[in-house]
């Protein structure tokens, strides 16, 4: 696999831990009542949130170098 595709998969990935995130922090804040559930939820999607910002930026400064 090319280092391009390679890192077309990451941002993909990356992409969809930022939806995880989001889907799994409405469910935190709106759907779900018990304290120590909606604690746990919160904190995946945050670390999810993490995750993704780290890998974007992995993509964007690890750019072609001539």
């Amino acid at each position: 696999m090319s280092p391009g595709m390679l890192k077309m998969w990451i941002s993909f990935a990356s992409m969809g831990l930022m939806i995880l995130s989001i889907l799994t922090i409405y469910l935190s804040r709106y759907k779900i009542k018990m304290k120590p559930v909606k604690f746990i939820i919160a904190f995946f999607a945050y670390i999810f949130l993490i995750l993704s910002g780290l890998l974007m930026v992995y993509v964007v400064f690890s750019s072609p170098n001539s």
